[in-house]
């Protein structure tokens, strides 16, 4: 009897551990990678044009100043920046297109001043000395500019005046918007091909620039006189033009800007920009009338654009106009701006 109930117990735990032994694993959800988990669950990146509110408003490390001395180590600084290889000649082919939103590493901040011809070498020379301002805008091609004729301005000048320590903006005029309102400037506008047209002219905006010296990833910023932004059909075939002329500004190697007036193409510029439109400006010139000279704070305050759009060190404000100056004798009629922005890289 007792060997019975021995038996049957020995069977009873023989039975239960083959039970556990055959039971079925329970299912496990398999390990999350950390690595794809952090790339899914990151904010996405915002607009290229468009960056993260600062934390202060501060001038960074490398802001420019108006005194003489600053000005001149800044363009010392900025001077042994310039690389001296091939790669600062402007890109070839068809390749792709390079963004070259971020290479604005030789930028400007201070006063700079605009004429609509280049000035003689001792007027640069003794406004380097004597003036607040520490970069010059230039106009150096394109058919709609107000005065083709520029009898100093050679590659020559340019080496000059950058080694007496200015910053070089490159200004581009070419074809004017269809709905111009300056009836002057309607002998030269956009045609029927917009798109051909912004990429020719974008082409001949990059060899004229590298022509006076100034190697790829130098700005060079398109101008556009003020134009009716409402008019629909002249507005799509002004932004065809500019958006060809930037991209194939882009494809060579240089960063594409853009002047224009803050109730014109500014506005046009920041709708398009609103509406997700790609092929935008990578640096913003805007003209604005001020009773005041502008202040650093008022290049992010300009009430047609965003903010937090075409920042850091894509902004440029022109808020005079056509006043002339006298500074060691000698007298300009010059446009008035303050910048914080990409500048020409000149070639040595």
């Amino acid at each position: 009897m007792r060997l019975r109930k021995c038996a049957a117990a020995v069977a009873l735990a023989l039975t239960a551990l083959l039970g556990l032994l055959l039971a079925p694993e329970p299912e496990r959800s398999a390990p999350r990678d950390t690595a794809y988990a952090a790339a899914v669950d990151a904010p996405a990146a915002p607009d290229a044009l468009v960056a993260r509110p600062p934390t202060d408003r501060r001038a960074d490390a490398d802001a420019g100043t108006n005194t003489n001395a600053e000005r001149n180590t800044k363009a010392e600084r900025n001077t042994k920046a310039q690389p001296n290889s091939n790669a600062d000649a402007p890109a070839e082919g068809s390749g792709a297109v390079v963004d070259t939103t971020a290479d604005t590493a030789l930028t400007f901040r201070g006063l700079a001043f605009d004429t609509c011809q280049a000035p003689p070498l001792a007027a640069m020379r003794s406004w380097r000395t004597s003036s607040p301002y520490g970069a010059v805008g230039v106009s150096y091609g394109g058919r709609g500019r107000r005065c083709p004729q520029q009898p100093h301005l050679t590659r020559d000048w340019v080496a000059a005046v950058h080694r007496m320590g200015w910053q070089v903006l490159p200004a581009f005029a070419g074809s004017q918007s269809p709905c111009v309102r300056d009836e002057r400037r309607r002998a030269a506008v956009i045609g029927a091909s917009p798109g051909a047209e912004g990429q020719r002219e974008g082409n001949e905006a990059v060899e004229r620039a590298w022509a006076l010296g100034m190697a790829r990833g130098s700005a060079l910023y398109l101008g556009l006189e003020a134009y009716d932004v409402d008019d629909v059909e002249c507005s799509r075939a002004t932004l065809d033009f500019v958006r060809a002329w930037n991209r194939e500004v882009r494809r060579r190697g240089y960063v594409p800007g853009f002047h224009s007036a803050a109730d014109a193409g500014v506005l046009h510029m920041e709708r398009a920009r609103l509406a997700g439109t790609g092929d935008l400006p990578s640096a913003m010139w805007f003209a604005r009338r001020s009773a005041e000279p502008a202040l650093y704070e008022d290049l992010y305050d300009e009430q047609v654009l965003n903010p937090y759009a075409w920042r850091p060190k894509r902004r440029i404000h022109q808020y005079d106009s056509d006043v002339t100056e006298n500074h060691g004798g000698h007298s300009l009629t010059v446009g008035r701006s303050m910048a914080d922005a990409p500048v020409a890289r000149i070639r040595p």
